[in-house]
């Protein structure tokens, strides 16, 4: 196993979505002991603190088909520097959320390192919506759609302008819940997608193994693991703000993490989603710690 120096950034940002407290993931993580499970496995790990997150008194948004947009647009801005930062360094970006919206953020701040980035989306929700797509106008919701470069221009271009990666490049697992907006979409770019279905009939093994082997085909020079615990079904993961039932099990959570492991080819990730006011003793973020266990080459035997 490859040793790393692993930088942890905290993101704080709860604006993406209508349910508070998934703010406070970043300090659940940290309390489920994450860097003392990594430095366990025997990497370097420095937690670099968290991201500045604007408060937001409650009033009618500005835009109800892009709620909070300035907060989020503020905190992923400050997120894209730290992570671009992080690599400048030689370090491995490992971010904790927070909503998904800040997936926008680490993207674009990996964009500066990796010209050919492969991104594995490991989540419930495609997050393809845009303003005219989206039912609710959250942003959690966008950011795979921001980061290929459709949606508001603001998002597109924050930090960098232009589309972060290419639509080629990414492979989702695990979806089950797909607005048709973002269906449209996903046949129309030829996304590869693992629904709960290929999951199911073929395999986690076997899902993986495509899976990496269609990365690897694209010859992508870094991939990025953007993994949102509602991918796991809610008996593992209660504490998340967008469960949805029939979800990937724990163990096959943490196959695919090893698998990941074992390919080698994972150069940044983020966890995000951890609502510990819905959760149950911390269950959620015990479960992403562990799942960084896995990721990173924590062994049995």
């Amino acid at each position: 196993m490859k040793h790393l120096n692993i930088s942890i950034i905290g993101v704080p940002l709860d604006l993406g979505q209508n349910r508070r407290g998934v703010d406070m993931g970043p300090s659940a993580m940290r309390y489920a002991n994450a860097v003392g499970r990594l430095e366990a496995i025997g990497h370097e790990v420095k937690d670099e603190g968290d991201v500045q997150v604007s408060a937001v008194e409650k009033k009618e948004p500005k835009d109800e088909r892009l709620k909070n947009v300035d907060e989020v647009i503020q905190a992923n801005t400050e997120l894209a520097s730290r992570v671009s930062q992080v690599l400048k360094n030689g370090r491995f970006p490992l971010v904790f959320g927070g909503d998904h919206s800040i997936a926008i953020g680490t993207i674009a701040g990996l964009a500066d390192a990796f010209k050919n980035l492969g991104v594995i989306w490991y989540d419930a929700h495609a997050d393809m919506n845009t303003a005219e797509t989206s039912p609710s106008g959250n942003i959690h919701g966008m950011p795979l759609a921001v980061n290929m470069g459709l949606g508001h221009e603001r998002l597109i271009n924050l930090h960098r302008e232009g589309q972060k990666v290419k639509p080629e490049n990414i492979v989702i697992i695990g979806a089950r819940s797909v607005d048709p907006g973002e269906r449209k979409l996903i046949k129309e770019l030829g996304i590869k997608v693992f629904t709960m279905h290929e999951i199911d009939k073929f395999g986690m093994t076997a899902v993986m193994e495509e899976a990496i082997a269609y990365l690897q085909s694209r010859e992508v020079d870094g991939v990025h693991l953007s993994l949102d615990l509602d991918g796991l079904d809610p008996l593992y993961t209660p504490g998340v703000g967008t469960p949805v039932p029939g979800g990937i099990s724990y163990r096959e959570s943490h196959l695919a993490m090893e698998m990941l492991e074992d390919s080698g080819m994972i150069t940044s990730a983020e966890f995000v989603e951890v609502n510990p006011i819905l959760d149950e003793k911390n269950k959620t973020a015990e479960v992403a710690v562990a799942l960084m266990g896995s990721l990173f080459g924590e062994k049995l035997i």
